[in-house]
């Protein structure tokens, strides 16, 4: 069983992302906190289970997420940590990463989302404990590069890989303009980036795969319906 802390300023977001994570089979919430000194002082107890796995608001009262990453650091614990929240800002994303964050999870998000980080969790922390026995006086080593790629890999959500053809900052100035509206048409989106309508729905039509849109065909007066792509 993977023990999870819970840690999110908004008392509603932490009851219901605790909620989550007991419906997800092999993982338990078995504290929470709303504030960053709760946090650290629940890690740092010597009784009860220990945390294996920490649900990680960045946006928190008193203390940054990230500072309590360093603190977890600096106090050898062992707790992977799974960030959970609305900050979006580049920096953030890349300061957390290099601190370690195993998943970056973006707030809203429906119960399926997390359960499928959770899952590939659990089937990277089973392939890295089932590994990590060794050989008397020596640590468990991986067999080569392949491993290596597939420890990774597993924590990787799918579908998140830019398909050929299609270019990253395109994708991610589509995602910007269709969160910014709302809902956006492939005519509405290839004006705004100056782009065809072809190559506008192709963009619109990643982000649906990828779970990020919606799909929509609406019937007006006379003639074919327009597909309206909407923010999820």
């Amino acid at each position: 069983m993977i023990s999870v802390l819970v840690v999110d300023d908004d008392p509603i977001a932490c009851s219901s992302h605790v909620a989550y994570v007991d419906r997800v089979p092999g993982f338990r919430a078995v504290a929470s906190a709303v504030t960053a000194a709760a946090a650290i002082r629940r890690l740092s107890q010597t009784d009860g289970p220990v945390i294996d796995l920490i649900l990680l608001d960045m946006n928190l009262p008193d203390r940054h997420g990230l500072e309590i990453i360093r603190a977890l650091r600096a106090g050898r614990h062992p707790a992977d940590v799974i960030a959970v929240t609305s900050a979006r800002e580049l920096e953030t994303v890349r300061a957390a990463i290099s601190s370690g964050v195993v998943q970056y999870l973006l707030k809203p998000f429906a119960f399926a989302t997390l359960r499928e980080r959770l899952e590939r969790y659990a089937a990277y922390r089973q392939s890295v404990l089932g590994n990590t026995a060794g050989s008397p006086g020596r640590p468990a080593t991986a067999a080569g590069q392949s491993e290596v790629d597939a420890l990774l890999g597993t924590l990787r959500a799918p579908g998140t890989a830019v398909p050929a053809g299609l270019l990253g900052q395109t994708v991610a100035a589509t995602a910007r303009a269709l969160q910014s509206a709302g809902e956006l048409s492939a005519p509405q989106l290839a004006e705004s980036l100056g782009t065809s309508r072809v190559t506008a729905r192709r963009y619109l039509e990643h982000l649906v795969e990828i779970g990020t849109a919606t799909r929509e065909h609406r019937y007006g007066g006379a003639g074919r319906p327009i597909v309206v792509y909407r923010w999820t």
